[in-house]
């Protein structure tokens, strides 16, 4: 009897082992498929997101899931829905998908509305909001599939491979200038069947005249195209001001911002 009780008992013990054995497997294989899982997840979600590159001074984040501002440090993500702000006396860089560069000058602030996202047309779009401040871009050449705009209140730009810069007043008057490439803008978000049109060399625009009667100032909409050297200059209600070529020779051209901006184009340049 003792016998047939050993020999059980060696029986149970080495189904007891097989048992673990294939546990383990099974455990080790189910745990490398969520790792491989996670890594594409991760894969794919990392180019919807970026990164603070730089950082001169503070900057404050409002992340999407949160309803306050907190510091964004060296090395912060930045995603879709994300607000950020520069304080007195400090610049920050935004590194994006495909080395696309957001630099913000002091007192700057950004809306992050959308970040390579992909809409029901299966494009991949990026949405910029400039709610005042003034930032210097390097936008890499965007394929058709891909849309990459940067808004102000008071005109929407839509890029197509550039390097520009955008100043935004206390009262949301604006000035574009680029740098080189091209770029698409206009004081209308609502009509889209509008054609853009060369830029026309205007010193000086005046605005539209009250005419008699209960009638309203007609509202001019307009559409151009921004290339090389060239700036155009947005009132508050998003009126052409004035537009022409700009030269580096400007005073404007010669301010510390502007400088240490060329450095940091050069530095990516010889990358």
């Amino acid at each position: 009897m003792p016998v047939k009780r050993s020999g059980l008992l060696r029986r149970n013990r080495v189904i007891a082992f097989l048992f673990l054995c294939n546990l383990v497997v099974f455990l080790h294989v189910g745990v490398k498929a969520d790792e491989e899982l996670f890594a594409d997840v991760q894969d794919e979600d990392i180019h919807h997101r970026g990164k603070v590159t730089e950082l001169d001074g503070r900057a404050r984040k409002l992340p999407v899931t949160s309803d306050n501002w907190m510091s964004a440090v060296l090395g912060s993500e930045i995603i879709s829905g994300d607000k950020v702000r520069t304080l007195r006396e400090s610049r920050a860089e935004l590194t994006l998908k495909e080395l696309n560069i957001i630099r913000m000058a002091p007192l700057t602030t950004i809306d992050i509305v959308k970040l390579y996202e992909e809409t029901k047309e299966g494009l991949d779009e990026t949405q910029i909001d400039v709610v005042k401040g003034d930032i210097w871009a390097m936008v890499s050449e965007e394929k058709e599939e891909v849309s990459f705009d940067v808004n102000t209140p008071v005109a929407g730009a839509a890029i197509t491979g550039t390097r520009f810069r955008i100043s935004v007043g206390d009262d949301s008057s604006t000035v574009l200038k680029v740098y080189k490439g091209e770029v698409k803008i206009t004081n209308t978000a609502d009509i889209k069947e509008l054609v853009p049109q060369e830029l026309p060399h205007i010193k000086q625009i005046q605005g539209p005249q009250q005419i008699q009667g209960p009638r309203r100032v007609t509202f001019e909409v307009w559409y151009y195209i921004i290339k090389n050297m060239q700036e155009i200059r947005i009132d508050s209600k998003g009126q052409l001001l004035s537009s022409g070529d700009f030269s580096a020779e400007d005073p404007d051209e010669q301010t510390e911002w502007v400088r240490w901006n060329l450095e940091k184009d050069k530095a990516v340049d010889q990358k």
